[in-house]
């Protein structure tokens, strides 16, 4: 059987991987993040459509990676309710809503009505044990908050992910992810124009 051709973007699950690692050591690095917030969606915008989702993206491959060479998946079919219409659109709402909520907390820091909360969170609500994520010397007050939430944001959904490639399928987290219902969203928009 021939073996399928190897291509350099074969390899991005290696970014997500590192993301993560960098950012349990130094929070400013959560701010890289963003790439993978703004290129998915100028991919969609400018005539790639969900080119990201299916060939670029470091989270996917790395839950495919898990799943399927390293066996860590059960292979199972997700709940039809997950991959339906509205939970995708609610789910993306509810992460936009916490998102707005992380800008909110960036601008009362950046306002200096409240201090720098320098804590990683799961979920929204569990302050995870490691308090050596620091920023960068001389990075705004504002800049680490974003970063703190940015990277809460980040490692929630990773964790969502990882939970979802165990439970079921390896991509399982593709079919709910807030990105790929954005990128699907303008994709369906741009078309119908």
């Amino acid at each position: 059987m021939k073996q399928k051709q190897k291509h350099w973007y074969d390899y991005l699950w290696v970014t997500s991987a590192l993301y993560l690692a960098l950012g349990f050591f130094n929070i400013t690095f959560a701010w890289l993040g963003l790439l993978c917030f703004f290129i998915p969606l100028l991919m969609s915008l400018f005539g790639a459509d969900k080119g990201y989702c299916n060939r670029y993206c470091g989270r996917g491959q790395l839950f495919s990676l898990l799943g399927n060479r390293f066996k860590l998946s059960r292979r199972l079919p997700m709940p039809r309710f997950l991959s339906s219409v509205w939970f995708r659109y609610g789910f993306l709402i509810f992460f936009l809503v916490m998102f707005g909520a992380m800008l909110f907390s960036t601008y009362l820091v950046f306002s200096g009505t409240r201090d720098l909360q320098e804590a990683v969170t799961l979920l929204w609500t569990f302050r995870l044990p490691w308090h050596f994520a620091a920023a960068f010397e001389g990075v705004p007050a504002w800049a680490a908050q974003f970063a703190f939430g940015f990277y809460s944001v980040m490692f929630t959904s990773s964790f969502l992910g990882l939970v979802m490639m165990l439970l079921f399928k390896p991509r399982a987290w593709c079919a709910v992810c807030p990105m790929g219902t954005m990128t699907q969203a303008v994709c369906k928009v741009k078309h119908r124009s």
